[in-house]
């Protein structure tokens, strides 16, 4: 092979090699840099407001059962708000390279329960469908976060 084409791809592999080795770093600073979520009750941004009664706030869920996942079996109540996330901080603890370290949280407003996605990596899934914003949820309802399913119970 001509000399200049053994050299145009050595420039070519050191190029891509560069994008793979930045792709990398970015990740890894993205899922150790500190979580925008802040613990203490008082400085979070507020709750959204409560929505009108509808036919799911009757059917509220009042617990969640991992039913496929490292925590398969367990079953969690649901308080005013809970965390779940690969952090020792989160009340749920999820051993899964595919959580973040504070991945969702669970809260109440009002009569209903809504689940919200906190900026984690690979999403939060309600019903096999990506969420962006909060979600109200129901009894029936399954929430896949990583290799996790979660399942509203009453």
């Amino acid at each position: 092979m001509p000399e200049l084409v053994l050299n145009l791809l050595k420039y070519v592999f050191l190029i891509v090699l560069y994008i793979f080795v930045a792709r990398a770093v970015k990740v890894v600073y993205l899922e150790l840099r500190p979580s925008p979520v802040r613990t203490s009750g008082s400085s979070r941004a507020p709750a959204p407001a409560p929505r009108p009664p509808s036919k799911r706030s009757k059917k509220a869920p009042r617990r969640l059962a991992v039913i496929e996942g490292p925590l398969k079996g367990k079953t969690y109540g649901l308080g005013e708000e809970l965390t779940i996330g690969r952090a020792e901080k989160c009340h749920i603890v999820v051993d899964d390279t595919y959580v973040s370290q504070v991945h969702a949280r669970f809260y109440a407003n009002g009569d209903s329960y809504f689940i919200e996605d906190l900026g984690s990596t690979n999403g939060t899934y309600l019903n096999r469908r990506r969420i962006t914003d909060p979600e109200e949820l129901s009894r029936g309802d399954r929430v896949k976060i990583g290799k996790t399913v979660l399942e509203m119970r009453k």
